[in-house]
């Protein structure tokens, strides 16, 4: 089994990727950890630590030993950052959003093809408890044909986040609620019911004094025909990430607790039975499910079996092109006022980018 050796970049949530590397140490050894002080990372790696300290982001890009750059920046500087790593010969795992537009997706598409390495986006929600089981039992053909689902972004976001100068910005954030907290929620229900056909979305900033999105309201339909709601605001007392799914033989709920916004999948979840399917042939499913890692060591185990050669479950760069092909769609719906219809096309004026005029 390979050792893939890591060098982290950026010291936020980079540290959050330093927590759960450490889950599959086996697999992988942070090597570098580059950030723009020396005290922010110290602040995360323990004093007796072999683990490299870098200022200097081209400095790292030259260290031969690294295999991967795990890009942990602000937004805006994302496709500068994968660019430069797969040039350098790196795979790349890189945060959410991947980039700001389709345009830059499908560069990094095309150089990632040219220098044989790949980009890993970031969707840590997949992985855990609860979608284990409901991909098992969606395998079984238990739960019949999909019709629909709800879902809830109720965050709280007021003005110790929005502190930081990039935030809240176009130009630094690159969106508001649809692209950094409820990208999440929508790249779930893809992964549950396939790709999404057409939206129709209502946006507005009514809780924070920003440039961006702080609410919204979308009403969604899929290639399959299932109909979805989503409901998100960054002004709700505590912060809460809910789904409800109704297939023919089975409606699925995930807990919705206040102390798992951020990783669902390990909340208790509901799987309820339909007639003609009984409760006891969903629980013999469910009481076979190999639970796997949670969260971003989940998805570290599977980059890993990909690196390896073994079948995975990880996350593409298609997964990352069809969550920002549906942002797209959103704001043009929200500036159009009307259904906007997937996939997006090379003519639509915002393939080069959604950011205002």
């Amino acid at each position: 089994m390979n050792k893939y050796q890591v060098a982290i970049i950026g010291t936020n949530i980079g540290a959050k990727h330093y927590e759960d590397f450490q889950k599959v140490s086996d697999k992988f050894n942070v090597h570098t950890i580059c950030g723009l002080t020396k005290e922010s990372i110290d602040n995360i790696i323990p004093s007796n630590s072999n683990i490299k300290v870098s200022l200097n982001f081209e400095d790292v890009l030259k260290i031969k030993e690294i295999d991967i750059i795990d890009i942990c920046l602000p937004p805006h500087l994302h496709f500068s950052a994968c660019k430069k790593s797969l040039e350098a010969g790196k795979h790349v795992i890189c945060e959410k959003p991947l980039v700001s537009n389709l345009k830059e997706v499908d560069e990094l598409q095309k150089i990632s093809k040219e220098t044989g390495k790949t980009i890993f986006p970031v969707f840590q929600y997949r992985y855990g408890p609860g979608f284990s089981k409901l991909k098992a039992i969606i395998n079984s053909g238990l739960a019949g044909k999909p019709l629909v689902a709800s879902l809830e972004t109720h965050w709280n976001r007021g003005k110790e986040y929005y502190s930081k100068a990039w935030r809240g910005t176009w130009e630094g954030e690159q969106g508001g609620a649809i692209l950094s907290h409820s990208i999440h929620i929508h790249d779930l229900i893809s992964m549950v019911f396939g790709p999404v056909s057409n939206v129709f979305a209502k946006l507005t900033t009514r809780v924070n004094d920003i440039e961006v999105e702080d609410c919204a309201a979308l009403s969604i339909e899929m290639n399959n025909g299932a109909l979805v709601t989503s409901s998100i605001t960054l002004g709700a007392a505590e912060d809460v990430s809910r789904i409800k799914i109704c297939f023919n033989n089975l409606t699925v709920e995930s807990g919705g607790s206040p102390d798992k916004p951020y990783n669902p999948a390990d909340d208790e979840w509901k799987f309820l039975a339909r007639e003609p399917v009984t409760q006891n042939q969903v629980n013999n499913i469910l009481s076979k499910v190999e639970l796997t890692k949670s969260w971003y060591a989940g998805m570290f185990d599977e980059i890993a079996k990909k690196l390896d050669g073994h079948t995975s479950d990880e996350v593409t760069l298609l997964n990352a092109r069809e969550s920002l092909e549906f942002v797209t769609a959103v704001y043009n719906s929200s500036r159009e006022g009307k259904n906007i219809y997937l996939p997006i096309k090379k003519d639509n004026p915002l393939y080069n980018s959604w950011l205002p005029n």
